[in-house]
Formats: structure tokens, C-alpha cells, sequence
């Protein structure tokens, strides 16, 4: 029943890399760890799920934040080593510094530079103890 599962290759900590893309702009809107039972439970319930290293625990993308990633597709790479999911992101912010995107910094002469605005302050987003701050 689960062998779609049993196709990914996982890495020593049963985990995977899952890049969140957004299903109709094609922007990558930032990466995450699944493992077994994060990635199961993303396709049962037509969200992003993902584990959290950190806790130590499954991360419902937008549990706190309000900001759920509705999952419009999964895709596995050649190499079966790295998911995508093509998701609509509620709420228009997937980074928990209140940016669209995770990766807001360009390289540029020499230095990382800040290209993308802030679009709702993180300290309004999150209780204290939820930020990454």
C-alpha cells in the first residue's frame, strides 16, 4: 500500500529534502525535511507536512501561522533523493521572517543582498516560543 514510499531513497536520519515550489509562479518558496511518516501524511491530507530536526516532530506547515501550504502536486528527482511539492501558499508568506520566500538574498558584488520586502511582520505572525528569531 505505502511501496510509493518505499521508492524514495532516505538518508541515514530517514529523511528527505522537500522543496516547497509555488504551483502557479514557479518560485521556490523554501525547503523543508520529511520523513516517512511527514511525507505519508502530506498526501493523505493534501497538505504540507514536513519534520521538524529542531523539535523533533511534525511540522504542520501554517499550524501556527496560519500560512498552509495546500498541496497541488508531489514530484521525486531522477535520483529519488529529493521531493518537490507544487503547493499554493494560504496566506502569501511562506518564511517565517514574513517574506513570500525563504530565499529572499541575492548574490551580488560580493555580498548578500535583501531583495525581497517583508510582507507581515513575524513578531505578529508567531508566539514567542514559535519563532526562529
Amino acid at each position: 500500500m505505502n511501496d510509493w514510499l518505499d521508492a524514495i531513497k532516505w538518508d541515514d536520519n530517514g529523511l528527505v529534502p522537500a522543496i516547497a515550489q509555488d504551483h502557479q509562479t514557479g518560485r521556490i518558496l523554501m525547503m523543508a525535511w520529511m520523513n516517512r511518516e511527514a511525507l505519508a501524511l502530506t498526501a493523505r491530507e493534501g497538505r504540507a507536512i514536513y519534520w521538524s530536526r529542531s523539535r523533533g516532530k511534525l511540522w504542520r506547515k501554517g499550524e501556527e501561522s496560519g500560512h498552509v501550504q495546500k498541496l497541488h502536486e508531489l514530484r521525486l528527482d531522477c535520483d529519488a533523493d529529493v521531493i518537490v511539492l507544487m503547493v499554493e501558499q494560504l496566506g502569501g508568506i511562506a518564511c517565517h521572517t514574513g517574506r513570500e520566500s525563504c530565499f529572499y538574498r541575492v548574490f551580488e558584488n560580493g555580498a548578500w543582498k535583501t531583495v525581497d520586502a517583508v510582507l507581515k511582520d513575524p513578531h505578529t505572525i508567531y508566539s514567542p516560543e514559535h519563532r526562529h528569531d
